[in-house]
């Protein structure tokens, strides 16, 4: 792929639109970017998709912006990772500016009120979603330590009540240790 104004251009306005047409985060624009870079242009597989959106959930931040920047400097290098973040933030920013001037008249709305109930039920839809492929992919793969990290999490998180951050960084450190693990291996296998 060239990366020309055309491709930046492109690049700009697939995370403009995505940002602007949706609502409820990143855990609903992050499958977007999936579908419209790895299913529409193909220019990301999506085994490094994943790997991105998991390096992006793992970053202090908006995953949104998280993977934006990762989306973009993967496909265009500091320049479009610039060009991601700006077209995934400037919507919201718009959004927000607008909205903020009329808070105190249209909060109480009644018309508002089911609009954002009725949002809220769709992006519960889209996350669930999410969740249902990604468990189905690494499922199909049939690789035991992600399956393994997703039911320890699972437990910890629901039953244990153990703090989010926590999973986290301990599945980081188990997923690193495994891929050093992996990678000593096959120096080792190569002498």
């Amino acid at each position: 792929m060239e990366r020309n104004m055309k491709f930046y251009w492109k690049l700009f306005l697939s995370t403009f639109y995505i940002s602007a047409f949706t609502f409820g985060g990143g855990y609903v624009i992050v499958p977007l970017m999936k579908k419209r870079f790895v299913e529409d242009y193909k220019w990301i597989e999506e085994e490094e998709m994943l790997d991105m959106i998991a390096i992006a959930q793992s970053s202090p931040g908006a995953i949104a912006v998280n993977t934006s920047i990762i989306i973009g400097y993967r496909l265009g290098g500091v320049l479009g990772a610039l060009i991601t973040v700006l077209g995934t933030v400037t919507p919201p920013l718009v959004i927000l500016s607008l909205v903020s001037l009329a808070y105190g008249l249209i909060i109480d709305n009644f018309v508002v009120k089911c609009v954002l109930r009725g949002m809220q039920i769709g992006v519960a839809a889209v996350v669930v979603d999410v969740v249902i492929t990604m468990v189905a992919q690494v499922l199909e793969k049939k690789m035991k330590l992600p399956i393994i990290i997703m039911l320890v999490a699972f437990v910890a998180a629901f039953f244990i009540h153990l703090n989010i951050v926590i999973i986290i960084l301990l599945s980081g450190c188990v997923g690193a240790s495994e891929l050093l693990f992996h990678k000593f291996k096959k120096r080792g296998n190569k002498k």
